[in-house]
């Protein structure tokens, strides 16, 4: 199974992944969650391995720009409702090997994955 990169295309850090990862001659599948949409048991998934608070960007311009009472009293609930809401709001990228999965970009820890 080739891995699949989720994130949004214009998103700098998707770019930079995308850019390294054909630079490797790595085979991937993209998933734009802003076309196609992220599924509910998909995030919850991400949410239970590594934490709503890794998984959501809270340092976005959409989660910026939320009312106070919609970022406060977060739990995972509620950070994977924003999220099915406004995928904006899911850090980017997400990297699914299979059998695990790698939020964010950094090329040493792509390539510590990769050639395993």
């Amino acid at each position: 199974m080739a891995p699949i990169l989720y994130g949004i295309p214009n998103c700098d850090t998707v770019k930079k992944a995308r850019v390294w990862l054909g630079e490797q001659g790595v085979a991937y599948e993209f998933h734009d969650y802003k076309k196609a949409g992220v599924e509910r048991a998909m995030l919850e998934r991400w949410v239970a391995e590594h934490g709503w608070e890794v998984v959501l960007n809270r340092a976005g311009t959409t989660f910026k720009k939320l009312a106070d009472a919609d970022k406060a009293d977060l739990d995972a609930d509620k950070a994977i409702a924003l999220m099915l809401d406004q995928p904006s709001m899911i850090k980017r990228p997400v990297l699914d090997l299979g059998e695990r999965r790698i939020v964010g970009f950094k090329p040493e820890i792509y390539a510590a994955a990769l050639t395993r």
